[in-house]
């Protein structure tokens, strides 16, 4: 009996550690460290850079900071809007938020960037927006040109930092400054490996900002994470990547927006398959349709589509594979894969992968193509990393 009750205490230990180890280790997104940045916003104007992600637990982080009396006079919204309701590429008018009244200016409409007119009522301008790791996922471009609008009028910027989902993975070419767009703006590769407070860091430190002046930039990192942290977003970064899967996928097939193949716009499951109507890349039919919100008028649609269903990939990362078993069965049939070169190469920052393909290489002969200053990208980030790395 002794040894029983010896045994199960041993047993209750043993959790309350676990319990108090998980409790210690719990991630805390840089919104939800009020503590950290409200005394900052106490007595300013302050603009928001935010969309649907901005969440302070179960509220928005425009109501938490108006709850706090913080005086927010205006908000800039990326693309797919404030709420997150718009389909890629849809062009946004400004508006107002329905229940606070504060004025949306679109970054997604007739400008990018906020104009000098648009910030002269703010003192600093707060961006809290979820990203995906991803060099041509464009809220990273939203952060880059809203800091340069900082820099020249003046305006101090705080990032309230967040998980980068793919931050384990460091791939694919660095963006040649010939195929910069709104697309690819920073020379980073695909796949970069840092969360947006320490991109904001670099464009610093490294001197990207093309604006005049010195920007006052503070980052408020997340609490309690690592790059070894396996993070699952509480919310869709956008309409077409709608969980986990999709955001792991979208490095491999975002390139297959600048073809004739569908990555499942359309679907129900957009960024988790791709196929087409007449080169079969696959036995998996599906057929694309619009969708208000997501997808309006996708790339085949009403059409038989007939490729790979890939929810059930264990892909993370960057892979070509699919890309380049794509290009040899249109080659086959006589038939162009890649419809928008110019399109191709800013999503690729580089003519590089167009140009391999065509030559017939190999995915892993394209692959090692940026293995060296992918390297070199690594050692030059150092400075701005945040968190630990392996």
């Amino acid at each position: 009996m002794r040894q029983t009750t010896h045994a199960f205490l041993m047993l209750m230990i043993t959790i309350s550690v676990l319990l108090c180890s998980f409790q210690t280790r719990a991630i805390e997104v840089a919104a939800e460290r009020g503590d950290q940045y409200l005394p900052m916003l106490e007595g300013k104007r302050v603009g928001l850079v935010v969309n649907q992600s901005a969440r302070v637990g179960d509220q928005h982080l425009l109501d938490y900071l108006v709850d706090n009396q913080v005086n927010v006079t205006r908000i800039f919204a990326p693309e797919h809007g404030f709420r997150g309701n718009k389909g890629a590429g849809v062009y946004i008018n400004d508006g107002k938020d329905a229940k606070t009244g504060v004025p949306i200016v679109s970054l997604y409409g007739t400008n990018k960037k906020p104009k000098p007119d648009q910030l002269t009522d703010i003192d600093m301008l707060v961006f809290d927006i979820q990203d995906v790791g991803v060099r041509f996922y464009t809220y990273l471009s939203t952060l880059f040109l809203t800091m340069e609008a900082a820099q020249q009028s003046g305006v101090s910027y705080l990032v309230l930092d967040r998980p980068n989902p793919n931050i384990a993975y460091v791939d694919g070419p660095v963006l040649d400054p010939r195929f910069r767009s709104f697309v690819g703006m920073l020379p980073v590769p695909v796949l970069h490996g840092m969360t947006l407070g320490e991109l904001a860091l670099m464009s610093v430190g490294e001197g990207w900002l093309r604006s005049p002046g010195q920007l006052d930039l503070t980052v408020i990192p997340v609490a309690s994470y690592s790059a070894q942290d396996d993070y699952e977003l509480p919310i869709a970064p956008s309409p077409n990547l709608p969980n986990q899967r999709a955001i792991y996928l979208y490095p491999s097939l975002c390139l297959f927006e600048a073809t004739q193949v569908s990555v499942g716009r359309g679907s129900d499951f957009p960024f988790q398959v791709f196929g087409h109507d007449q080169v079969r890349l696959g036995t998996f039919a599906f057929s694309p349709r619009s969708i208000p919100g997501a997808a309006m008028h996708p790339k085949l649609k009403g059409k038989t589509v007939y490729g790979e269903d890939l929810r059930y990939s264990g892909q993370r990362g960057l892979s070509l594979d699919w890309l380049v078993q794509a290009y040899s069965a249109f080659a086959q049939q006589g038939n162009t894969l890649i419809n928008s070169p110019s399109f191709f190469d800013k999503l690729a920052g580089t003519d590089v992968i167009r140009l391999a393909l065509a030559q017939g290489l190999k995915a892993h002969q394209i692959e090692a193509i940026w293995q060296q200053e992918v390297q070199a990208f690594k050692t030059r980030r150092l400075p701005y990393l945040l968190y630990a790395r392996e």
